[in-house]
């Protein structure tokens, strides 16, 4: 491999950002917080290593994202808030999906305070869409721990360590908001920095591991520069989102190809090695669209805990199991009926049963062959829409039976429902086929 330079400055293409070669900068001398990781640990030299960091830092000062609405590395007042937001969104998101509803949040919570101060059900409603709600209910719970922070010692946490005390916020996180968003020095190692310094080092360990993740965290903390770590942050999260891709990367354009082991063996796509998953169980369930004389339709807010917690959903009803060609539950199964059921759920197919209703197919069967999917971390979900159209009197029981069990409930037309609640993308999906 050819030994890097440097001091080079790689402009592999013209960019609304890029410099002119007077304004360009150079980052020929870093310090590195690298005392305590001895250099034969790694598959590089000592000039490969200490090379690495002002090559990424070249290229992102040319080629690199300046324009996104978080980005806090041409201010001299960074605003943690704001990057703590976004790192939460980009959590398993991709940023074209996160830049509507980053903008979106900050015109409704332009402060860490507001987010504290918000209802729960106007921030679920802000996300809904976005997915991995765990997230939302960690960033609502976050906000109120930062004020309480805030209160306490008059700013936000200043440390890594301070910020993993925040909910929903790990190692990478926390290193990300410290160097960017408080221009300290903090250290990176999402799925990007993964897969670049994967292939870049030729590490073939299995990225699941507990022991690969060690090794990647010590290359990274080596990688990284104490000064300008939140550029070199942003830098490298560029390099995986704009060139070292899962797939075709643009190698040919990358500042590090001269020492790129997996560009060197022509082995791009083996890197990073991770075990293949197992199948995904597959759920069927009915959505029931269940309508009052109004032509409102009945919402239950799902438990705190679980998928979709504390969301609003349309009530369903389990009904098998797979895995494969395998079943591996069906409703039938009291321990299955319990565990896929909630208690509203199951208060409402009691009810169903014991009063011999019918729900109908909102599309002549169509569905019974070919139902809604929607894909989960750890399963496909199937969803049936089936309507039930309730008179008055059945409309004011099955309510009343509801909030006798302490069952959030609301009656809402579809539209107004689109409009004020948190619905996850699911059920998004079934009421465009009712539309």
């Amino acid at each position: 491999m050819t030994q890097p330079n440097c001091k080079s400055n790689i402009n592999t293409g013209t960019n609304a950002n890029t410099k002119t070669n007077s304004e360009t900068q150079t980052f020929d001398h870093i310090a590195f917080n690298n005392n305590s990781i001895s250099n034969n640990f790694f598959n590089h030299t000592d000039d490969e290593l200490d090379c690495f960091a002002p090559r990424i830092l070249n290229w992102f000062d040319q080629n690199g994202r300046h324009d996104l609405p978080w980005q806090q590395h041409k201010t001299d007042t960074p605003n943690p808030y704001i990057v703590w937001l976004s790192e939460v969104m980009l959590q398993q998101t991709q940023v074209t999906t996160v830049i509507p509803y980053f903008k979106r949040f900050m015109r409704s919570f332009p402060t860490v305070q507001d987010l504290a101060n918000a209802e729960w059900d106007t921030v679920a409603e802000h996300w809904a869409g976005l997915g991995y709600y765990a997230r939302a209910r960690n960033l609502h719970k976050g906000a109120k721990q930062l004020v309480e922070s805030i209160n306490q010692t008059g700013n936000f946490p200043q440390t890594i360590a301070g910020w993993e005390e925040i909910s929903g916020v790990g190692q990478s996180t926390a290193g990300a908001i410290v160097a960017m968003g408080l221009h300290g020095y903090g250290v990176i190692c999402d799925g990007n920095v993964k897969r670049v310094i994967t292939r870049w080092a030729g590490n073939d360990h299995d990225i699941t591991k507990s022991a690969t993740t060690k090794e990647l965290w010590a290359l990274s903390e080596r990688l990284t520069p104490t000064e300008n770590s939140g550029d070199f942050a942003q830098a490298m999260m560029d390099m995986g989102a704009t060139l070292c891709l899962r797939r075709n990367p643009l190698c040919q354009q990358c500042p590090i190809n001269t020492d790129c082991i997996a560009y060197a063996e022509g082995k791009q796509d083996f890197y990073p090695v991770k075990a293949k998953k197992k199948p995904k169980p597959s759920k069927f369930s009915n959505a029931l669209i269940i309508i009052n004389p109004k032509e409102e339709v009945l919402w239950l807010q799902r438990p705190d805990s679980g998928i979709w917690g504390g969301l609003w959903v349309l009530p369903l009803q389990f009904e098998k199991k797979i895995l494969g060609k395998s079943v591996v539950s069906t409703s039938e199964q009291d321990t299955a009926y319990e565990t896929e059921n909630s208690v509203a759920e199951q208060i409402i197919d009691k009810w169903i049963s014991d009063n011999n209703m019918v729900t109908t197919s909102i599309s002549d069967g169509l569905f019974d062959s070919d139902p809604i999917k929607h894909s989960l971390t750890h399963f496909d979900w199937y969803l049936q829409p089936q309507t039930l159209v309730l008179d008055s009197k059945q409309s004011q029981f099955i309510t009343a039976l509801l909030q006798k069990a302490d069952i959030n409930i609301i009656w809402l037309p579809i539209a107004k429902a689109k409009a004020t609640l948190g619905l996850p993308k699911a059920m998004l999906k079934v009421l465009e086929v009712f539309d």
